[in-house]
């Protein structure tokens, strides 16, 4: 007689927990197992880790798997199991990750945590690939994960409900600010609502000085460097022809005494080109332009804007608006700039480019990883919630009905529209150095959104790197991956779209297809997307270690720090309306010295769309208590020593880069803190 100590781990959720029988076996390599035990009568319903002896009477080798099986008796109940500890007799131990719900009747293999340490990796997929071991180990590559069963979802309701409330408490502390839909008076009107939220100490040191300089242009360019939208700037060497700027229209913006040629040869004039929303339908009684914003780094290394186009077309009426002109005609240009950039950053930048981009990876992931293959167990913490988040925002904030539908500039269908024309998305896009570089903004100075971002990459790509050569020893073993390769072509083929069309098949009709979850909140159709794909460049395979290290790297910055950087800061930037209007309601001018204040204020946000968008751009700035940041890893997925040491480097290095931000801030008036380690959750979870 033979006895094995096994603990079991379950969840801390209140739902954790069953009324069920559970039932755990045994099994060692050759299909020899335990007789099966009755875990949970062991413990009370509110443990959440509990130990057992199981006495075996034949002898079996090494324990490999460990099968749970949930039986009901009156009524169903989920159980989440976290992880299993097992202790032979001769000492050795093993540890089974799970973190899965045992829902319905079922059983569930949980395969031993090292099981895939190198060669072991590849002779599971030799017999996946050759005989029956594929249905028996391999059984959820065609399907979603249990984690987004029902019981998982409520466990996220009850969070998402929580965050609802504070939203509900600041939204209905704002009702005696809306009036209907009338105008404001005056802009004082617009610190009256903020001075509310700042009696519940919700007013932030950037929103102060945002509240006090908005209007000034070293403000203004500012926000294309470290605001909300930091990615539409870009080094403009030569003027395009729809941008007709003479040197005499900017000559008194030009500090240093130079031509308006000399200073674009030297690298000093930037661009901002929202022609992304030409041709975007508005929503009814709003309006919507695709404005040129042309910007200058002035001999107090600001990023100034010096001159504007409201419109795609030039001509009489689209005029040229300059800092020279009357004081509302360029107030009123720049908060049309804002406005677009506004509507461009909510539906591209941050949704487009980080929410549904962080899901393709995240479906493909279950579909095409096993819960034992290291990458799985790499991106877990980094996928966590995105799925639940995204049907949120689909529901609350992007449909018919919902709040973007009822505070941006543009109609349901020109939302559409609008991701369409973002869709020329590349792979290399989402290589943080590389973008940077395609933007030309390697050097302009007070960066700090590029700063604080290149160290975070290298912080991320240093740890990837260390994981997958634990694993992967050359680059044959990546090519010989199939699992990976069948990971890497799910994204490009099905997330992305990127079909060989000659073959005659169209991909977002097939089942699970990405595509479907990213449209059918728009159009109810699984074929929006088969006219119109992402940039073919997304790789179909990948051929070594170094392009796999970069692809993880991708998929965990995406979803940590670039979410990180274009969401958390909303509340800053957003709060005080003329920065940032949501939607104008009032055509863009086509003429100079017709505005006034008058003017502009019936051109902003009404006091409900005002009140609204205050109040979500508050919730969505909020972290949650007890959110999990980058480097940070409660659910013990790697149970090697080796990855364990990664992870202890890499939490060092993100402490360093804290520290450094930290230490540079200090300095500044307005700190720059969406990039810290310490703000960054690992994934796309608000």
């Amino acid at each position: 007689m033979s006895t094995y100590k096994v603990t079991v781990y379950t969840g801390r959720e209140a739902i954790a927990d069953t009324m069920n029988s559970i039932y755990l076996t045994l099994m060692d390599s050759e299909k020899q197992s335990s007789e099966r035990t009755l875990v949970n009568h062991l413990s009370s319903t509110f443990e959440k880790e509990f130990s057992l002896d199981i006495q075996v009477k034949k002898k079996i080798g090494n324990i490999v798997q460990v099968k749970l099986k949930k039986e009901k008796h009156l009524v169903n109940y989920p159980w989440f199991c976290k992880h299993i500890k097992v202790q032979s007799p001769s000492g050795d131990c093993f540890e089974f990750p799970c973190y899965c719900w045992l829902v319905d009747e079922n059983e569930l293999m949980i395969r031993e945590g090292t099981g895939t340490y190198r060669p072991t990796l590849f002779i599971i997929q030799f017999l996946m690939k050759h005989s029956f071991v594929h249905l028996f180990l391999c059984v959820h590559l065609a399907r979603l994960p249990q984690d987004d069963t029902k019981s998982f979802q409520e466990q996220r309701k009850d969070e998402l409900e929580s965050r609802q409330k504070i939203f509900r408490g600041v939204y209905l502390g704002l009702e005696k600010f809306v009036g209907l839909f009338e105008s404001w008076k005056g802009i004082a009107d617009f610190e009256k609502i903020l001075e509310y939220l700042g009696t519940l100490g919700h007013k932030t040191a950037v929103l102060e000085n945002v509240m006090q300089d908005w209007n000034k242009d070293y403000m203004f360019g500012y926000q294309f460097l470290n605001g909300c939208n930091p990615v539409m700037i870009r080094k403009c060497m030569q003027l395009p022809d729809k941008f007709p700027v003479t040197h005499e229209m900017v000559e008194g913006s030009l500090k240093r005494g130079h031509t308006l040629q000399e200073e674009l040869q030297a690298g000093n004039i930037y661009i901002a080109d929202y022609e992304i929303l030409k041709d975007v339908p508005a929503a009814s009684k709003r309006y919507l332009t695709a404005p040129i914003c042309l910007l200058y780094k002035n001999d107090l290394n600001q990023i100034v804007p010096i001159a504007i186009q409201l419109s795609q077309t030039p001509g009489e009426m689209s005029p040229i608006f300059l800092p020279s002109d009357n004081e509302y005609d360029w107030m009123l240009a720049k908060m049309w700039v804002k406005s677009s950039d506004f509507n461009v950053h909510q539906l591209v930048t941050h949704l487009l480019k980080t929410h549904l981009v962080s899901e393709v990876f995240e479906i493909a992931m279950y579909r095409q990883l096993s819960s034992v293959h290291p990458v799985y167990k790499l991106l877990m913490p980094h996928v966590r919630f995105t799925i639940a988040i995204n049907a949120e925002a689909r529901e609350k904030l992007i449909s018919k009905n919902g709040i973007f539908s009822k505070v941006g500039s543009i109609s349901v269908d020109g939302m559409g529209t609008l991701m369409q024309n973002g869709m020329t998305l590349t792979y290399k896009s989402l290589c943080f150095p590389e973008e940077i570089k395609a933007r030309g903004m390697e050097d302009v100075p007070k960066y700090y959104y590029r700063d604080d971002g290149m160290r975070i990459w290298e912080a991320i790509n240093c740890f990837v790197f260390a994981v997958v050569k634990i694993y992967y020893d050359s680059d044959e073993k990546v090519q010989q991956d199939e699992e990976i390769q069948g990971f890497v072509k799910d994204v490009a083929c099905f997330g992305m779209n990127n079909s060989d069309r000659a073959a005659g098949r169209d991909r977002t009709r097939e089942c699970g297809c990405p595509s479907l979850w990213w449209w059918c909140f728009l159009k109810g159709s699984s074929g929006l997307l088969s006219a119109r794909g992402f940039s073919a460049d997304f790789p179909k395979s990948l051929e070594s270690r170094e392009q796999l290290v970069e692809y993880l790297t991708v998929v965990i910055f995406t979803a940590s720090a670039q979410h990180a950087a274009v969401n958390f800061g909303q509340f800053d930037w957003y709060a005080w309306i003329p920065n940032s209007p949501s939607t104008m309601r009032k055509p863009p001018p086509q003429k100079k010295g017709q505005v006034d204040m008058k003017h502009i204020m019936q051109s902003l946000p009404d006091r409900d769309c005002s009140s609204t968008v205050l109040g979500t751009v508050w919730a969505l700035s909020q972290i949650q208590e007890n959110e999990r940041f980058l480097g940070k890893y409660p659910d013990v997925y790697f149970t090697e020593q080796p990855v364990k040491e990664a992870i202890n480097t890499f939490c060092h290095k993100l402490q360093e880069v804290t520290n450094i931000i930290k230490s540079r801030n200090e300095e500044l008036t307005l700190a720059y803190c969406y990039l810290s380690p310490d703000k960054i959750p690992n994934s796309v979870a608000i």
